[in-house]
């Protein structure tokens, strides 16, 4: 069962989930001791050109973060017309130690928003595993008059929870989009825009993982 909320500027936020069988048998327990290693190969979408997206695993093993410098979708003065959209996939390789699996049971996204009255704005994200089924894409929106960050949350049940297969290496499919639609504000004297990044440096978005021992 997928949850979802949308918070406002000083709150803590969660994001998605996919909805399957797990292919490992064990209780969901601690992250493995030794390193994991994320390899970026694939990178597409207008919100992250090259050189823009950079990922990290948390020290702990409990998630890896994925920040964003030039993730901007906008509309109305100063504003292209493809500006209305932008949108990022990124492939990981995701090398966990040996006898261990795991699936994202939780997702953090934040940004800034900027919306003039009437405007709307949307950011969606959903994630899925080489050659296993799509994850349903979890959409939030946003009206305008806004003007602060924003943060996003989706929270995925235990039972729910997605494995990657023991023993196979799987590339993980990430994927989010924002938009931002004029609506009844007037675009040829007013610019709205959302972002995916963080003006203060925390962390934009934050994967949190769920392991398990491989049987």
């Amino acid at each position: 069962m997928l949850r979802s909320m949308v918070i406002g500027s000083a709150a803590v936020a969660l994001m998605t989930a996919m909805a399957s069988p797990s292919s490992a048998t064990a209780k969901a327990g601690p992250p493995p001791p030794d390193r994991v290693v994320i390899d970026v190969v694939s990178v597409n979408g207008s919100g992250c050109p090259a050189g823009t997206a950079a990922v990290a695993v948390a020290p702990d093993n409990t998630g890896f973060t994925i920040s964003y410098s030039n993730y901007l979708a906008q509309v109305g003065f100063g504003a292209k017309p493809t500006d209305f959209r932008k949108n990022c996939q990124l492939g990981l390789n995701i090398h966990v130690p040996q006898g261990f699996t795991y699936a994202i049971a939780e997702a953090d996204y934040r940004g800034f928003g900027s919306l003039a009255s009437g405007a709307t704005g949307l950011e969606k994200a959903s994630y899925y595993f080489q050659g296993m089924s799509r994850t349903t894409s979890v959409t939030h929106n946003f009206a305008g008059p806004l003007s602060e960050d924003w943060q996003t949350t989706d929270v995925t049940d235990s039972a729910s929870l997605v494995y990657a297969p023991c023993g196979a290496e799987r590339i993980l499919n990430v994927n989010t989009e924002l938009r931002v639609n004029a609506g009844t504000s007037d675009p040829s004297t007013t610019n709205s825009f959302m972002t995916m990044d963080s003006t203060d440096g925390s962390i934009n978005t934050l994967y949190h993982f769920s392991w398990k021992e491989c049987p």
